[in-house]
């Protein structure tokens, strides 16, 4: 089991990753877009590396097998050893995925809403399958099904892809993420302080502390 982190800010992912709980980073055009419409994909990644530890994922954003085979190899060169291609499910997405499976290159399927469409993708060679959580209730499915069966299906057959769950957007995701099988829950920030939060661990730690501070002292 692991935990990723879905960010592109280093300053936050450094913080974070002081934890010790993190092993690997997630972004996606929409993320680097919202935190730093301006940075130098480059550069940011490159950031992104110096401060953790890990796979950490950089999603294509070209639309032909050609341009995405060269976008992918431009990213690969950034680190070989830990850069992860995101590859958009689709027939061309495949292509693309399966191709750079077989030249070693670590792959992370995303955009993926079911079952079957994870199981093309651990078939092609996928080291990663990233079920959206959050975007498969928008559509008014239960996604608990989706993973539990997924995972069933890659142990059974003897299928090496994790399965990571990301779009999560509640606290209660990631524990029903990691409770139907998912190798890999992907958080943002937010929901990883969340995790860290309960009123009653503080209220205990507090009363913990006023205790030891107001025993009677030996005079």
């Amino acid at each position: 089991m692991a935990l990723f982190i879905d960010s592109s800010d280093p300053k936050e992912i450094k913080d974070l990753f002081a934890w010790g709980v993190l092993s690997g980073v997630t972004t996606n055009p929409l993320i680097i877009a919202k935190e730093a419409p301006d940075a130098d994909l480059g550069e940011r990644i490159r950031e992104v590396l110096a401060v953790s530890t890990g796979d950490v994922s950089v999603e294509l954003t070209t639309e032909t097998e050609n341009e995405m085979w060269e976008e992918s190899q431009i990213y690969h060169a950034w680190d070989p050893k830990r850069i992860t291609i995101k590859v958009p499910f689709s027939e061309i997405g495949l292509r693309v995925l399966h191709r750079l499976a077989k030249k070693g290159v670590k792959t992370n399927v995303t955009c993926l809403m079911a079952m079957n469409q994870a199981y093309l993708a651990a078939l092609a060679g996928a080291t990663y399958v990233s079920i959206f959580s959050g975007r498969v209730r928008d559509m008014g499915y239960n996604v608990r099904p989706v993973i539990a069966s997924t995972r069933e299906i890659l142990d059974r057959e003897g299928l090496a892809s994790k399965i990571i769950v990301g779009s999560m957007r509640h606290l209660m995701d990631v524990n029903e993420a990691l409770e139907a099988g998912a190798h890999v829950p992907t958080v943002t920030p937010p929901i990883l302080r969340k995790m860290v939060w309960n009123p009653r661990t503080i209220e205990t730690i507090a009363e913990f502390n006023n205790a030891w501070r107001s025993r009677p002292k030996k005079k």
